[in-house]
């Protein structure tokens, strides 16, 4: 992504997504790693924002390396339910006045307390200090992206939540990606966005014709600042459907290099692929951006005219599809 430093010239303090990573790492005792951080003289995890066409595990290791110097062998991201960053309670204001609200993934790992006596932080200033600490026994932390995280961890060891730190009510739904992109031009930018997999009683997937460009597409779009990514996608179904869903599951996080695209500039996609339960409602489709609406099955999903790799992906992940060899069989 264009830097966040290269996007305040142009947009000024106002909010902004900032999409990163966490890296939470405990010892043997349970304990966890912090960070004093140079910033704000809090404590928080290590982390921070990806780098344009990276992947939320390669940059948690790069930032951990970074700002620990450690390397972490079990590094893995956590599962969608625990590791998803995104919503309301993510604004941040930074002691300079930019604020954000952090979109992205937290990723867990396991490191020895001995391994601590080799950390090696950068030259930075990001990290005053590391040091172990036990889940009932925090110290002051910098914002709710790292509140929200210990208590991922304390809800593993039975412990009760911290509160979050106050917050305000977001922004009023605004086009903010497209006036982003007027504003920097055709630098890379990070889209965060949702998509709902709505199927029938009889085994088929509800597709929509983009009016646009001619391709099939499930329902979904970009997140608004402040937004879910739950709630985005509840919102998408609605709007591009008349649908709605008691329940959204998530399904797969689509992100990284691969699905990156070209449209008025460059876009990443940091997507989350939900599927539809108990859905009521009248398939509506609303004037100008859906052309039309068809329910499919597996079998004739292999001749539709899908729109990118995004919407390939998720066509997969629900027919089963995920050999190379039914890859190649969805038609670009």
């Amino acid at each position: 992504m264009a830097s966040l430093p290269t996007l305040r010239a142009v947009w000024g303090s106002a909010p902004l997504f900032s999409v990163g990573v966490s890296v939470l790492i405990q010892d043997e005792a349970g304990r966890v790693l912090l960070q004093h951080r140079g910033d704000d003289g809090l404590w928080g995890t290590p982390g921070g924002g990806l780098d344009p066409g990276e992947g939320f595990l390669e940059a948690a290791h790069r930032e951990l390396r970074e700002e620990t110097g450690l390397e972490c062998p079990n590094l893995a991201l956590m599962g969608l339910d625990e590791g998803l960053v995104g919503g309301p309670e993510f604004y941040h204001r930074y002691p300079g006045g930019d604020e954000v609200y952090m979109v992205g993934m937290r990723t867990h790992g396991t490191l020895p307390a001995a391994a601590l006596t080799g950390a090696r932080p950068d030259d930075s200033g990001e990290t005053l200090a590391l040091a172990w600490f036990g889940l009932d026994d925090l110290p002051p932390l910098s914002a709710n992206a790292n509140v929200a995280s210990m208590n991922v961890l304390r809800a593993r060891a039975g412990l009760k939540p911290l509160p979050l730190l106050p917050f305000p009510d977001p922004p009023p739904l605004s086009n903010h990606l497209a006036r982003l992109r007027a504003a920097v031009g055709p630098r890379p930018l990070f889209v965060p966005g949702a998509s709902v997999l709505v199927g029938n009683e009889r085994g088929r997937l509800l597709l929509l014709r983009h009016a646009r460009t001619g391709q099939w597409v499930l329902p979904g779009g970009k997140l608004h600042p402040g937004e879910s990514f739950r709630a985005c996608a509840h919102r998408e179904l609605h709007e591009e459907t008349g649908l709605r869903a008691v329940r959204l599951t998530p399904v797969q996080l689509l992100q990284g290099p691969e699905f990156r695209y070209e449209d008025s500039g460059i876009w990443d996609s940091v997507g989350v692929l939900y599927r539809a339960e108990e859905v009521t409602g009248e398939l509506t489709l609303p004037e100008g951006e859906i052309a039309e609406a068809q329910w499919w099955t597996a079998d004739e999903l292999k001749g539709a005219e899908l729109l990118g790799l995004y919407t390939r992906r998720s066509v997969e992940a629900w027919a089963g599809q995920t050999s190379p060899s039914s890859r190649a069989s969805l038609r670009p």
